[in-house]
């Protein structure tokens, strides 16, 4: 074990920064056109997820979530993710892919599947344990 190895588990992963993408978010545009042009964004995937649940629309709160959900593993293994391992809802570029997983999780609960609603808040607790505060979980 060399004296720079962190003992208490795997470095945060932390994605990059799209200034663009998420200014396109932060103007207001319909997330739908967010999706268009950045198709894959979790962040705008999981502002369609939310909205869905909002409107009492579980069915396709899940399929939006699940998009975003995947869409941001494929983008955590690209930054070295290897599966697990903290993933700071602090950091902005993360929150898309926790946000989906927060909305995976409810919307799963709304149409019955009882073991995904709870393994996905758990994934989201073991990514980073004040998200589920943080998302209403």
């Amino acid at each position: 074990m060399s004296l720079n190895e962190n003992l208490l588990g795997p470095e945060p992963t932390l994605l990059p920064e799209r200034p663009e993408a998420q200014a396109a978010v932060d103007s207001g545009i319909a997330p739908v056109e967010v999706v268009r042009a950045y198709p894959d964004l979790s962040e705008a995937w999981a502002l369609l997820a939310e909205t869905a649940l909002d409107n009492d629309d579980p069915v396709a709160a899940y399929a939006y979530a699940r998009t975003g959900y995947h869409r941001g593993l494929d983008q955590l293994r690209r930054a070295g993710w290897k599966g697990f391992g903290p993933v700071p809802f602090a950091h902005r570029p993360n929150q898309g892919f926790l946000r989906s997983l927060a909305a995976l999780s409810r919307a799963a609960g709304g149409i019955g599947e009882v073991a995904e609603q709870d393994r996905c808040a758990k994934f989201l607790a073991d990514s980073d344990p004040t998200a589920p505060a943080q998302l209403g979980l």
